[in-house]
């Protein structure tokens, strides 16, 4: 089998005698297949060309449990976290993966059903299919890698087969994207934690032996964790160090395990979560499995971050809003929540228009009866007792103040008090034989079936409809509920655990048809906040409300911890009204828009309740953000101050275009402290022997002084300050 295989070489992948060896611009992975067939890890790193004393080890080792393998079963001596579970039909488990064979693909295909990444001709994109077989259980698994050279980025995702040779079917009881073993434990493990209103918070723990994991049950990525984690070295930190990243392009129920061995060695595996998932695959039947994105840097979280954000903005995000500006918006939810009129809205937007916003946003409210939380989801049909002249008039005589006109859906709900309930009771998702469960606890809503057809052929009619009845150039695609009762009547007893990730194939289908039919309209998704902000939801809408906590002191760290993995043109964010809707805590107008404008700005507040004084300020926060909008959302972004660091009192940050010719930063105060004392703040990103004016402060000054010594600051008394500052090159 091994002396089977040919030598092969491609731009980032080469195949010499018993090794693959995949390359991008800064960084190796090997791999080779030892005498027993069995697929071996042997590193992952900064670019080595060669791997000579790995290979020695891997052949001298006899023991399964030890071999840092890239495709991991149970059941032939390897004891830790398998990569894939088989149930035969005769109901054994037990696995044995050898190779097969290989081929190389230039480009990257897609996957079925599935959002991913892609490439474009000048990438010069390689694929390495490596398809492993079990002899005795008449399956195969094709461990597929791509290789971006430019972006250094590596994806792994794998495709299960049952080949048919027995003629029965198998079921796959974890199905996981990838494994990868590393020689060693001295890691630290970052993941992104928290809950409805508090998403993405970083914590960091040293690894332990044992599991380690972060899961989502619920049927959504959720803000309770994010299918991200990252493994960190020793000396790590934002701007040294190694730091391996792993993402997930997937919007459902995952699961992120580290697993430390008693011989200290560490196995990383990511994938659908297998807990109630089960798919049975009948002979000739594929599964593919959702992709991960790897990133190695061997410059700290900062490197990262910087890799993650450009390969996202250009090789996953896609559409006509992909590389455009965002608009700045004003949304009336925090205004008027579900009581307003055609008037009331109409003022807000005239309001938002003389301050120079772009796009006015109805929330919900708009369609049914819903006057409350408690109806007519899925009746995607206006209310004309509060919009008498129905939803057309309203968007013309928005786009006649010259704005944008956006708008709210929730299309995966269903209210039981509601039209579509009264004539469809079955589609909601439930458990067979059971009435569905109360919902008081999840905003009084159901979920549609997405696993069934007919379902989502009747979101596209009822969304579709809406779309094409009025100009729209904006939608809010909300889903506020977690999943319960999961289960379908459309399924058999055999086939109940394929349940979730069906519901995410319908949910994929859905999106692809109404994103491709309304390719000029910008889609936002939201999920109470940023509970699905994950790449799978940015591959058809390429920006994400990233909180429903509008608090700009609450924000400072979510919007840090959504940067460790997500661009900044990705992340909505907005200044409100204070007291705080979700905390009560007063800050400052000028804080609120400095925190919001680290992202895709926009307010959600009533406008037509600034005072004089409010409205100067705000006209001048919006002709300020229209100057640094490219830079914000299309440049790269440098952490200076971590919120997490010390005692949490500091943030800043620096963007930085990518001529290396403006820069843009924020610095945030959280409490006043005595002693009131000048403090520098020193800069990244900028080119050493570049000279930089800070505008309106009549200092100009070099790049590597703003660097190593860094800009000066004042701290002046009060809590919750901000400060802005914008850097220009000086010709020279």
């Amino acid at each position: 089998m091994i002396a089977a295989m040919e030598r092969g070489k491609s731009m980032g992948i080469v195949v010499k005698e018993k090794q693959f060896h995949l390359q991008t611009g800064k960084t190796s992975y090997i791999m080779m297949v030892n005498t027993k067939g069995i697929l071996c890890h042997l590193y992952y790193g900064t670019q080595m060309e060669n791997v000579t004393i790995g290979s020695i080890q891997i052949e001298k080792e006899t023991n399964v449990d030890s071999l840092p393998v890239e495709c991991a079963v149970f059941g032939t001596g390897d004891y830790r976290i398998p990569t894939v579970e088989v149930e035969l039909e005769n109901g054994s488990m037990a696995n044995e993966l050898r190779y097969k064979c290989y081929q190389i693909i230039e480009g990257k295909p897609k996957i079925n059903g599935l959002p991913s990444t892609y490439a474009k001709e000048e990438d010069k994109v390689s694929t390495l299919i490596i398809t492993l077989e079990d002899q005795y259980a008449d399956y195969e698994a094709d461990l597929i890698y791509s290789v971006f050279p430019s972006y250094n980025v590596i994806t792994r995702r794998i495709r299960y087969r049952n080949t048919g040779k027995g003629n029965q079917p198998i079921k796959l009881h974890r199905a996981l994207s990838f494994s990868l073993d590393f020689d060693q434990d001295n890691y630290e493990l970052l993941q992104l934690s928290g809950a409805w209103s508090r998403e993405k918070t970083v914590y960091k723990r040293p690894l332990v032996p044992g599991i380690q994991e972060i899961d989502s049950k619920r049927g959504i990525s959720s803000a309770v964790q994010n299918p991200f984690l990252a493994l960190l070295g020793e000396t790590a930190s934002e701007d040294m160090g190694e730091v391996y990243g792993f993402n997930l392009v997937y919007s459902g129920n995952f699961a992120g395990t580290v697993e430390v061995d008693p011989n200290h060695r560490t196995r990383v595996a990511m994938g659908i979560n297998p807990f109630q998932f089960g798919w049975e695959l009948v002979p000739g039947q594929e599964f593919e499995t959702p992709e991960a994105v790897l990133v190695y840097s061997d410059q700290g979280l900062g490197e990262m971050s910087r890799t993650y954000h450009k390969f996202y903005r250009e090789r996953l995000c896609r559409g006509s809003y992909q590389f455009k500006e965002r608009p700045i918006l004003i949304n009336n939810w925090e205004a008027t929540y579900f009581q307003f009129t055609e008037e009331k809205l109409l003022e807000i937007a005239k309001a938002g228009k003389e301050l120079g916003m772009e796009l006015f946003v109805l929330d919900d409210g708009w369609f049914g009866h819903r006057d409350l939380d408690d109806s007519s989801l899925g009746d995607w049909m206006v209310d004309y007792r509060k919009l008498p002249n129905g939803l057309s008039a309203l968007a013309d005589k928005i786009d006649t103040l010259g704005m944008g006109f956006g708008l709210w859906f929730e299309p995966e709900m269903i209210s039981i008090d509601s039209k579509l309930y009264e004539s469809h009771p079955d589609w909601c998702i439930h458990v067979p034989e059971r009435a569905p469960q109360s919902t008081m606890h999840q905003r009084n809503q159901l979920i549609l079936d997405l696993s069934r057809q007919d379902v989502c052929e009747y979101v596209i009619r009822a969304v579709s409809s809406i779309l094409a009845s009025s100009k729209i150039s904006y939608v809010k695609w909300d889903m506020n509920r977690s999943m319960t009762d999961c289960g379908s009547i459309s399924l058999n007893k055999r086939n109940q655990r394929e349940f979730s990730h069906r519901y995410m194939l319908g949910l994929y289908y859905i999106l692809e048809t109404i994103t491709s039919n309304f390719p000029n309209v910008l889609f936002e998704s939201c999920c109470s906040g940023g509970g699905r902000f994950d790449p799978g939801m940015l591959y058809y809408m390429p920006q994400t409300w990233t909180s429903d906590d509008t608090d700009a002191v609450e924000r400072i760290k979510i919007q840090y911890g959504t940067s460790l993995v997500y661009p900044p043109v990705t992340m909505s964010c907005h200044v409100s009204a204070c007291p705080n809707h979700q905390v009560g805590r007063l800050t400052s107008l000028k804080t609120r828009g400095d925190v919001a404008m680290c992202g895709n700005f926009g307010y959600e507040l009533d406008a037509t309740k600034f005072t004089e004084e409010e409205k100067q300020q705000v006209k001048a926060q919006v002709v300020f953000y229209k100057e640094i909008r490219p830079v914000i959302q299309f440049g790269e972004l440098y952490r200076l101050k971590s919120p997490y660091d010390g005692d949490g009192n500091e943030a800043a940050y620096c963007y930085v275009n990518e001529e290396k010719s403006e820069a843009v930063v924020f610095w945030y105060q959280i409490l006043a402290r005595p002693c009131s004392r000048l403090q520098r703040l020193k800069l990244k990103g900028l080119v050493p022997q570049q000279k930089y004016q800070i505008l309106g402060t009549g200092v100009t000054a070099y790049g590597d002084e703003l660097m190593k010594l860094g800009i000066e600051r004042f701290i002046e008394n009060g809590d919750f300050r901000s400060e802005h500052y914008v850097l220009r090159a000086v010709p020279m």
